[in-house]
């Protein structure tokens, strides 16, 4: 429970830091002295560059998940075979 709690702070910490990036953004944005079809392609680019980040760490995390369940799978086979052997010794 003490660690959930950690990464809620954490999470709320960060999110704030996020919307407060964006805004920032979008002030620079609505106060660049460009045309508005350059700020479109701006704001494109960010909201891309928002939707590539949040995959890649999406597909990091879902590896590093994989990587612990066959990790998990491996120790319960050998566990297994250990097992096995000590008891066919007796």
């Amino acid at each position: 429970m003490f660690n959930n709690e950690n990464n809620s702070i954490y999470m709320v910490f960060n999110a704030a830091g996020v919307f407060f990036a964006y805004a920032m953004l979008a002030g620079s944005i609505y106060y660049a002295p460009v045309d508005f079809s350059t700020k479109g392609y701006w704001a494109m680019s960010i909201g891309l560059l928002t939707l590539a980040l949040v995959n890649v760490v999406k597909y990091r995390l879902d590896d590093r998940a994989s990587d612990d369940r066959i990790a998990k799978l491996e120790a319960a086979k050998a566990e297994k075979i250990l097992e096995d052997y000590v008891v066919d010794k007796n």
